[in-house]
């Protein structure tokens, strides 16, 4: 089902773009720089995290400024930089150059991912919001899904012309992404509080309330590198026989999110179902690390396989109700004069999940066993029922005391 047609349609078709490319890219860029420019595992894992941490980081300033100069402008703008970034990697042969590049790279797409989120408040009444990032999502998990495919066939050949093809794709799809953001109309910058009672100018990094919910929501997003890393390291550990479990686990996701994000956001409208939302996925998360935990268990090679779909299942339901009240949970709590720089630190949650997930889940997980896989349920449902209070919190006086003034 498609988004209503106007500006809501154009940011999915932006999105669209965008995620062919981003497929394309993410399938074949860490083997291109090992296998074509040579460079060691371990060095791109390096400048991967330390890109990375910066784009985190830069998330925050870069979304002040969308919401300072114009969102529409400021998304225009850095998806032409990325655009340029993967442009650079055509010609990059070494490590420090890499660097360089990657830590750019990072940077414009988590300011991206902010000055859209900017848009989406300023072009799309409260209420519609987090229905359209449900769209936005499954449009994204779908145009992953084909730009991954065509990143799948420059594998194959496996040749250097093969994967600098992928990367013009990738150059292609955000300038379209960029071009079609442009046709976009502009939403007026957000005035600039002045006198003695304005607050900081980066206000969201003294607005303890709403980093409570974003840690506990950080929580929450420790699912993300289940799918990437765990599932296929614990199916090599226990079943090596079922390799291509892992990705037949990514595709029921994939599949999954593109055809019921939408419907499984579709009730959540406000603070309270947000948190009912938030707090389902917490036992749904829980219930799906049960049913892993179980394939720890001596039990037959199919059984294993057949508790891993369950558990996948469940996994899914639960991550779309997660990103359906989180999505809310960010928006509503945050100045609507603030968006942008809101946003760019809720996301930090992504990039940080990303970071520490791997470390923290190979030890409790892998090594844990069963034992492993209930703590971690655990801890996901203690994150679900802890966000409505918290949530609650971080709502109380929001319209009047949403942070300290630079004085205080």
């Amino acid at each position: 089902m498609l988004p209503p047609a106007g500006p809501q349609r154009t940011l999915a078709a932006a999105q669209l773009a965008s995620a062919v490319g981003d497929g394309a890219y993410y399938t074949c860029s860490a083997l291109y720089f090992t296998r074509v420019v040579g460079m060691s595992a371990t060095a791109l894992g390096a400048g991967l995290a330390v890109g990375w941490a910066i784009g985190s980081v830069a998330g925050v300033p870069l979304g002040h400024l969308a919401d300072r100069r114009g969102p529409r402008r400021t998304a225009v703008a850095l998806a032409l930089g990325a655009a340029a970034v993967v442009g650079a990697f055509l010609v990059i042969r070494s490590f420090l150059p890499f660097l360089l590049a990657i830590c750019l790279y990072a940077t414009a797409q988590s300011g991206l991912g902010a000055a859209r989120q900017a848009l989406v408040a300023g072009l799309v009444p409260r209420a519609e919001r987090t229905g359209l990032l449900a769209h936005l999502q499954s449009t994204l998990n779908g145009g992953l899904a084909v730009g991954a495919a065509i990143g799948g066939i420059a594998l194959t050949i496996g040749t250097r012309t093969a994967y600098l093809g992928a990367f013009v794709l990738t150059v292609l799809g955000l300038l379209a992404g960029a071009l079609l953001l442009r046709r976009l109309p502009e939403v007026p910058p957000a005035q600039a509080e002045s006198g003695p009672g304005a607050g900081p100018r980066l206000a969201v990094l003294r607005d303890r309330r709403y980093a409570a919910v974003t840690a506990v929501n950080t929580v929450l997003l420790l699912r993300m590198p289940l799918l990437s890393l765990i599932f296929p390291l614990w199916i090599a550990q226990r079943a090596p026989g079922l390799g291509w479990l892992g990705s037949a686990l990514f595709v029921l996701n994939t599949v999954a999110v593109l055809l019921f994000q939408v419907r499984a956001a579709s009730d959540v409208t406000g603070l309270d179902s947000a948190v009912r939302a938030v707090r389902s996925a917490g036992v749904l998360l829980l219930l799906s690390c049960v049913v892993c935990g179980l394939s720890a268990l001596d039990v037959p090679v199919w059984a294993i396989g057949a508790l891993l779909v369950a558990g996948a299942s469940l996994q899914v339901v639960g991550e779309m109700r997660q990103s359906a009240g989180s999505w809310q949970l960010g928006f509503d709590l945050a100045p609507p004069e603030r968006i942008g720089q809101y946003q760019g630190f809720f996301n930090t949650g992504v990039a940080v999940a990303r970071t520490l997930g791997p470390l923290l889940l190979t030890t409790l997980l892998l090594d844990g066993g069963l034992a492993g896989w209930l703590a971690f349920g655990g801890v996901f449902l203690a994150a679900g029922y802890a966000m409505g209070p918290i949530a609650r919190w971080a709502a109380r006086d929001r319209d009047t005391v949403a942070v300290a003034p630079a004085g205080v």
